[in-house]
């Protein structure tokens, strides 16, 4: 695909659907806001981790609550790029850090949506590209995409790591893994797949200065701010480890999950149960469909990485499927499918699906909401 090819008239498609579906999720999220007497940019703004990565642009780090069981939760949990980036906003336009991380989230959102479109077009074609972006805005919990969290930002900064990765285009690719390292702790999945890119090239014979460079710059961004952390914390290598632990947060292979899911199925909630371990097995066989359809091996390894993470890890079970979110390759041989159907018949179940996505969304934030 010729590089022009990346322009905006071509990703225009696929950017409208996105914001489409975007708009909607925000329409109906203010209509049961009205109803319900509560404030939607209370919901998205000024809530669980929004607050969080506030208080940080606002304060800085250090802040951190004692639990009555000894439990820390100290803010050193949550990585610096995006309460940098609501600084950055806040700064020149007076708004509160929370409304400027909700700035951060529609560009980054619409970046996330463009770099999702680019991996899609340049390995299924155009039309593929727009159902991506769409299926991705469409997921139960895209709602989070218009929040004041990370997701968005990571999701942007990792598929157009990807994207540089398959393209060669080394530099770009390791600076925007960097970058993702500096979002969220599973920046180490765009770090691994950029490593495997340059690995499987180099074998091929594709060697270049460009290739090490952007090898070597991938881990910075994590490797900075876990050193940091360990240094202020006196953890060492492990002092990130330690925050996340204070937390409730760690990486058992998924034992805390099942047994979280086998206490459901004991339970009188054991529908959920059934519903977990139906979404388990969705997510798994998504996974499957990837390898058929033979996906580059940096997607295969990115998407694995994260689904792991999130799946694996020993708590806040009502994150995994926020946790998720940055899974886009999960989502192209649905994407695939919907391109070889008719434009109407296409639309139409992307359209079903949006505004079903949008209703739990209201409900979802209205209610237990994201931790």
């Amino acid at each position: 695909m010729p590089v022009e090819d990346l322009g905006f008239r071509r990703a225009a498609p696929a950017l409208a659907v996105f914001a489409a579906v975007r708009l909607l999720g925000l329409a109906v999220l203010a209509l049961w806001c009205a109803a319900a007497g509560s404030s939607p940019h209370t919901l998205l703004s000024a809530r669980w981790d929004s607050l969080w990565y506030a208080r940080i642009a606002a304060e800085g780090y250090g802040y951190e609550v004692l639990l009555p069981n000894g439990d820390v939760h100290s803010n050193l949990a949550f990585f610096p790029l995006l309460p940098w980036l609501e600084r950055l906003v806040a700064a020149p336009t007076g708004l509160s850090y929370g409304s400027a991380g909700l700035v951060v989230s529609v560009v980054a959102g619409l970046a996330a949506a463009w770099g999702i479109f680019a991996v899609a077009d340049l390995l299924h074609g155009r039309r593929a590209g727009v159902f991506a972006a769409g299926v991705w805005a469409a997921l139960p919990v895209g709602i989070v995409q218009s929040m004041a969290y990370s997701e968005s930002l990571f999701t942007a900064l990792a598929a157009w790591a990807l994207y540089g990765a398959l393209r060669g285009r080394w530099l770009t690719a390791g600076v925007l893994a960097a970058g993702a390292g500096l979002t969220r702790p599973v920046g180490a999945a765009v770090v691994a797949a950029v490593w495997v890119a340059a690995a499987l090239s180099w074998r091929r014979g594709e060697r270049s200065w460009r290739m090490a460079a952007g090898a070597v710059l991938a881990p910075l961004g994590a490797a900075a701010y876990v050193l940091w952390v360990g240094a202020r914390t006196g953890g060492g290598l492990l002092g990130y480890l330690d925050v996340q632990g204070g937390w409730g947060n760690g990486f058992d292979g998924g034992w805390a999950f099942a047994r979280f899911i086998g206490a459901k199925l004991a339970s009188s909630a054991a529908p959920a149960g059934v519903g977990l371990i139906a979404g388990v097995a969705l997510v798994l066989w998504l996974y499957w469909l990837c390898v058929r359809q033979r996906q580059p091996a940096a997607l295969l390894v990115y998407c694995g990485i994260v689904v792991a993470l999130a799946l694996c890890a020993s708590g806040y079970f009502g994150s995994k499927p926020r946790l998720l979110l940055p899974a886009f390759p999960l989502l192209l041989p649905a994407a695939v499918a919907l391109a070889r159907w008719r434009t109407g018949r296409a639309a139409a179940v992307l359209g079903v699906v949006a505004l079903a996505s949008a209703v739990y969304g209201a409900f979802w934030l209205n209610g237990s909401g994201p931790p």
